[in-house]
């Protein structure tokens, strides 16, 4: 019997955040997890626009897993910059204790955020910054992890979501990114198939612990 599927657009799916997160003291966490190349970052600006839109001010803001990189420099020191990306080369801890302060901080209080650039291929300190703010949109791979410093994050989590994307788009998608990012052909395919992949799969198993799994279906989502 195959699973039963509902289609739903971006506004429903930020509507359905902004009814639980009406009248909740403090800050309501969404996280939207899901493997490498998924479109997360995506889905996580268009839920705050589609907030903030409705607000008629900034209510909602992204707060990016990717900011919490090793810098390039930590991990070539290690020894581990072709691993980067994988989930010991973030600092887990400096995530869980930013998203934590998110929550416990009275609103009017700024929490800066650090982002990531694509361009420089590094964190951006401060890059984000909250202050009245009342919902904050997480994303990342690892949201939904149950292993070491990660296992932290999900009781931290209002509401996960899972974005779900069959592997091959995934693969085309992240071979795209890499050469776009300044890679050669062949070394973003061996980043593909000896990282992004092994990363993927890791991240599929996490999919159970999402409230919601979602996939991209024409403008909208599809809930599975």
């Amino acid at each position: 019997m195959r699973p039963h599927r509902v289609e739903t657009s971006l506004a429903e799916l930020a509507a359905r955040i902004r009814r639980r997160a009406d009248g909740q003291s403090g800050r309501f966490v969404l996280g939207v997890a899901g493997p490498p190349g998924a479109g997360k970052s995506t889905l996580a600006r268009g839920i705050r626009d589609e907030l903030n839109i409705a607000a008629g001010h900034a209510r909602a803001e992204v707060a990016p897993m990717d900011g919490f990189h090793l810098t390039n420099a930590q991990l070539r020191a290690m020894g581990d910059l072709a691993r980067k990306g994988e989930p010991d080369t973030f600092d887990t801890a400096g995530y869980v204790e930013s998203l934590r302060l998110l929550r416990e901080s009275p609103l009017g209080v700024t929490v800066p955020w650090p982002t990531y650039s694509r361009e420089l291929h590094e964190p951006v300190p401060g890059g984000a910054v909250f202050d009245r703010q009342t919902i904050v949109v997480t994303e990342g791979n690892y949201l939904l992890l149950d292993e070491g410093k990660w296992a932290d994050v999900r009781p931290l989590l209002d509401e996960a979501w899972y974005l779900d994307v069959p592997r091959p788009i995934i693969e085309k998608r992240l071979l795209r990114r890499h050469i776009r990012g300044g890679r050669t052909a062949g070394d973003a395919r061996a980043k593909v198939e000896n990282s992004d992949m092994l990363n993927a799969r890791l991240v599929e198993h996490t999919r159970s612990r999402a409230d919601l799994v979602l996939r991209k279906y024409g403008t909208g989502y599809r809930i599975d």
